[in-house]
């Protein structure tokens, strides 16, 4: 029989147009040579088998004779008188120009590829000609894809057909979230009113607003990003954009923040740090801590308290450390009395 048009479509003896049109789409996708630029040669000749696969399966005239009489018969090679493969039919594959002949000319692979998606060589590789193929399209250049995409990662390895004019998803509209540390430490719920565009059933823009509500996780950070997808403005041929919103955190007057850890700066005098200090603070869930220091607070003196920081998104439960740095206020002048008496408190 030659070649199993069945076994390189991937199909049964059974299979329907559907089954052919969807197994073609997969195989072309996947073997077509602007997909393949490493290994064009070999996608070069898999695509041309799929697309006359296709074409012979696909056609009832050339499935029929395939059917009956395999490849060398479809293509006028018909075995000779007395070699079984001939029959009463054999002069249906006569050469010449009667009512009977049958002359097997394949269709370009090209104008098959173009007529599934639009236009022959997405990438504009696998040779030129511009004319012929499906709405003129065969051929086609469009430089880095259509719309600057691979087509072959936006459709799929078995994605439907493509046809001019399809929708292009616009770029997400941004805006920062300014959120109090409380909000972060604690979670918050915010309302956030829109204002956008839409198509009516008749085609016409309408101006409408809705409320969008972001639920704030305790711990999120600067810079972590709430999307609403194609909740942007709508137009035709356009996929409404994405609208993202991007936290961003108000300045505090007590705490910073480094990543899942607080920071308190606490100004004492010469005379705490060296006689010791007790820090009061009310935390950003507005509970009331003491914490005493009694060693000697020296200038990079860092005292570290467990698991009162931030908490951490991915397990609430846990938390950062509070880390509280000292700013010590020297005296800009002592007196002769108070020089000679910290000489005698500290010693030679």
């Amino acid at each position: 029989m030659g070649v199993d048009y069945y076994k390189i479509l991937q199909v049964d003896k059974t299979a329907k147009d559907d089954d052919l049109k969807k197994s073609y789409r997969k195989l072309a996708m996947k073997w077509h040579p602007d997909k393949n630029p490493n290994n064009k040669k070999e996608a070069e000749a898999k695509f041309k088998q799929i697309s006359e696969a296709y074409d012979v399966l696909s056609d009832p005239q050339k499935r029929a004779v395939y059917d009956q009489y395999g490849e060398e018969g479809l293509k006028g090679q018909v075995p000779p008188p007395g070699a079984g493969g001939a029959g009463p039919g054999a002069s249906f594959f006569s050469t010449g120009d009667g009512p009977t002949s049958f002359r097997f000319n394949p269709r370009n692979a090209d104008d098959i590829f173009a007529e599934f998606f639009g236009f022959s060589h997405p990438f504009g590789g696998m040779g030129g000609g511009g004319g012929g193929g499906v709405g003129g399209m065969r051929g086609a250049r469009f430089p880095g894809g259509m719309f600057g995409e691979d087509i072959f990662k936006s459709y799929g390895e078995g994605g439907g057909s493509m046809h001019q004019g399809v929708p292009r998803k616009a770029a997400p509209v941004e805006n920062k979230l300014r959120c109090s540390l409380e909000e972060l430490y604690k979670g918050a719920s915010k309302r956030m009113k829109i204002s956008r565009e839409i198509v009516d059933p008749s085609g016409k823009p309408e101006q409408v607003e809705e409320i969008l509500t972001i639920d704030i996780k305790p711990g999120w950070k600067k810079g972590t990003k709430i999307t609403f997808p194609e909740k942007g403005n709508e137009m035709p041929n356009v996929i409404p954009a994405d609208v993202v919103f991007i936290i961003d955190e108000k300045p505090h007057p007590i705490f910073s923040r480094d990543g899942n850890d607080l920071i308190l700066t606490q100004k004492i005098s010469l005379a705490e740090a060296l006689t010791g200090y007790t820090v009061n603070l009310t935390t950003l869930d507005g509970r009331n801590l003491a914490i005493p220091i009694n060693t000697v607070i020296h200038p990079n003196y860092e005292e570290v308290v467990p698991k009162e920081g931030m908490p951490i998104p991915k397990d609430p439960t846990k938390r950062g450390n509070l880390r509280i740095k000292f700013s010590v206020k020297f005296p800009t002048r002592l007196t002769a009395e108070q020089k000679a008496g910290i000489k005698t408190l500290m010693g030679p």
